[in-house]
């Protein structure tokens, strides 16, 4: 089955959402953006979320040491590094935690794409590229660059994702996850309606994945 994530969660009420829809994954971001949390809100915030529920840490260019320390402390199950970090990064982060690493892959045209393989990640995100912010566009990247491409991990494809796209997404891809933010929002402010349909329609075509 296809696994779904929800990023960007800030409050008791975003907590309370997913506890109650069940997505895999949800997403605390620790870097600069108007949903960032501090480590002791996602540590509270992580006390509230169902166990089954794994919690994301999602980073852009901050110290391995910095992000071990919140993965070591169990404030979150998964880190997420989605900025310029390049292969030697992700062999010191290995070093210093157990956590999953997600690495993050900006897409814009196939060559980004190429040497994804020399990160020691155990999945790939793959979003879209952006000259102005990491992520958190809104946009989708054009998704045929992943048709019929070998990918040697598993992966979740995000950018511009929401309840009206997930299913195609899914049908036509087939990846590991698909990801979600700004998809699920109104006014900025997660909403459960849109939280409660993006999953439906991405557990009715993934159900056979």
């Amino acid at each position: 089955m296809t696994k779904i994530k929800i990023c960007g969660l800030t409050r008791t009420e975003d907590i309370e959402m997913v506890n109650e829809f069940l997505p895999d994954y949800i997403g605390f971001v620790f870097a600069k953006s108007r949903r960032q949390v501090s480590a002791e809100q996602a540590k509270e915030l992580k006390k509230r979320l169902k166990p089954e529920i794994k919690a994301v840490g999602v980073f852009v260019n901050e110290k391995p040491e910095n992000i071990a320390k919140i993965a070591n402390q169990g404030i979150i199950d998964l880190i997420q590094i989605h900025g310029d970090e390049d292969a030697a990064y992700c062999e010191q982060l290995r070093k210093l935690t157990q956590a999953p690493i997600i690495k993050v892959v900006r897409v814009e045209r196939e060559d980004d794409l190429a040497g994804i393989e020399e990160f020691d990640c155990d999945y790939y995100l793959f979003d879209t590229l952006s000259s102005k912010e990491y992520g958190g566009t809104g946009k989708a990247f054009d998704h045929s660059l992943l048709y019929n491409k070998e990918i040697k991990k598993p992966f979740f494809v995000a950018g511009g994702l929401n309840q009206d796209n997930v299913a195609a997404v899914i049908e036509a891809i087939k990846p590991f996850g698909v990801d979600t933010s700004g998809g699920v929002e109104t006014v900025g402010i997660k909403d459960v309606n849109k939280i409660k349909e993006f999953i439906k329609q991405g557990r009715i075509v993934g159900k056979n994945d």
